[in-house]
């Protein structure tokens, strides 16, 4: 299984297989968003601006779980001294960006019928604006640093950094007064909402997740390219 992460694995990766994969992402997205737009009910109290969830959630899930992955590759390329580490990482950062933003924007929107404004500055609103800075600096890193080394190292100390923002994320809602309502999905508890609103919000978490997953590889397999040119270069 790990060996499957290798660069050299992923360099043998297939056109075949994104084809595929596109194929299947096309299909779950476009049922979901007719499940989600058009055959599930609207909220008893928010109407039909809770169909936002069903982009805004799974957008928020991927954000946090890239980065959680992110640092988790840092901690074991510092300690284990173990470089792809680092190309995973850097694969994963527009990812975890872009969806960052996405659900920045779409928590605005639903936002503005919700609780009558915007934006509010409070703590799981903030703490997603500081994971999105943490996105930004960790790619810029490598940007703006030449050298390998050095990119590899500055950038694995943000992310693991950036990592205490995770649970801050996830129990800001329990540890603060916060516009923002709890979880309605949690891993040690049933789901708090009904299951008419639960199976599109799950079939688009897959779509965008396969979506996610798709990116990934070709970002992964670009960056391995780019690596193994370096070192014969070198």
């Amino acid at each position: 299984m790990i060996k499957n992460i290798f660069p050299n694995k992923i360099l043998s990766l297939k056109n075949k297989v994104i084809k595929n994969l596109i194929s299947i992402m096309l299909i779950v997205i476009f049922v979901g968003l007719i499940y989600s737009f058009f055959l599930s009910p609207p909220d008893y109290v928010q109407g039909e601006s809770v169909r936002i969830m069903y982009v805004h959630v799974p957008s928020s899930f991927i954000a946090l779980g890239c980065f959680g992955i992110i640092g988790l590759v840092s901690i074991i390329n510092l300690i284990f001294k173990i470089k792809f580490m680092s190309l995973i990482g850097k694969s994963l950062a527009p990812i975890g960006l872009s969806f960052s933003f996405i659900t920045i924007v779409t928590g605005s929107l639903w936002g503005k019928p919700t609780w009558g404004i915007w934006w509010a500055w409070d703590a799981r609103l903030t703490s997603m604006v500081i994971l999105l800075f943490f996105y930004i600096s960790y790619i810029l890193t490598w940007k703006v640093i030449a050298n390998f080394e050095k990119a590899n190292t500055i950038s694995s100390i943000i992310a693991i950094v950036g990592l205490i923002n995770i649970p801050i994320i996830k129990y800001s809602v329990y540890w603060w007064n916060t516009l923002h309502q709890p979880s309605s999905l949690t891993l040690t508890n049933s789901p708090s909402i009904h299951y008419t609103m639960l199976i599109p919000l799950l079939i688009m978490f897959l779509g965008l997740a396969i979506y996610s997953l798709i990116i990934f590889l070709m970002k992964y397999k670009t960056e391995a390219m780019k690596y193994k040119l370096k070192k014969k270069d070198n």
